[in-house]
């Protein structure tokens, strides 16, 4: 199920339920994640912040979140493989004994996209790509399941946009994977009200978009927001378009 739908928060709308949320985001870098950490921040979420980077920016957005937050904890760790996906999943649920938001930010190295010559190297690529994230969304949904919380999780992958024909292709193939994913967690959670949602690389067509292109690090943040709050919550199993959002600098 594709669809290209996010309207931008025109600044009006507030969301005061999402007051007090639990919120993981993970992958949260200073070139990347800042403005989508600080929308909920702002909300007055309870964030649990993962970052790869240890940096004094990195310091800097920590006491920017703190500020507007109404509580904060940072891990600076890497999650390097799929077991420490599911061990850091495991450990920021019971941060706050629980967790009704999360978003993995996914980065796209296109430079690895160029090194993968061969359907193996491609395959393994999508797979290095998008396996922490589904690691941390079946733990995430799983113990949501187990506490009855009504929850949304959005994996939303960062890639520039493409360069060279290499690139497009390797997009395409991560947007169909995660698409596939995307729609049968979606499934395997809709009973219990938890959403899962996903953001990838537009499809590259000669056709105009149906809907609105998340463009900037601020679409993704009203887009996180939007699904997060009430009115987001007929929306499961979406895929929506994303064009160079990781080409961006959070302000």
């Amino acid at each position: 199920m594709l669809m290209s739908v996010v309207t931008r928060d025109d600044g009006q709308s507030i969301y005061p339920e999402l007051a007090g949320s639990r919120v993981l985001i993970t992958g949260v870098t200073a070139a990347a994640g800042v403005d989508v950490a600080r929308a909920f921040a702002e909300r007055k979420a309870q964030l649990i912040i993962q970052t790869p980077e240890v940096s004094p920016e990195m310091t800097e957005v920590g006491a920017l979140l703190a500020q507007s937050a109404a509580d904060l904890k940072m891990f600076a760790m890497p999650i390097e493989d799929a077991t420490a996906a599911v061990r850091f999943a495991q450990t920021a649920a019971q941060v706050y004994g629980g967790i009704d938001i999360a978003i993995n930010l996914i980065p796209v190295d296109t430079r690895a996209c160029d090194t993968a010559v061969s359907d193996s190297d491609a395959e393994r690529l999508v797979s290095r790509t998008l396996e922490n994230a589904l690691r941390i969304t079946e733990v995430t949904s799983n113990r949501m399941r187990l506490m009855m919380t009504e929850g949304m999780i959005l994996n939303a992958v960062l890639m520039p946009v493409p360069t060279n024909g290499r690139q497009a292709a390797m997009a395409g193939l991560i947007r169909d994977a995660l698409a596939t994913i995307t729609i049968g967690e979606a499934r395997r959670s809709a009973d219990r009200a938890i959403r899962i949602n996903a953001t990838g690389p537009r499809a590259l067509t000669t056709e105009p978009s149906p809907g609105a292109t998340i463009a900037s690090e601020q679409d993704l943040a009203a887009l996180a927001l939007h699904l997060a709050s009430r009115k987001g919550r007929s929306l499961t199993g979406y895929v929506f378009d994303a064009a160079g959002v990781a080409n961006r600098r959070c302000r």
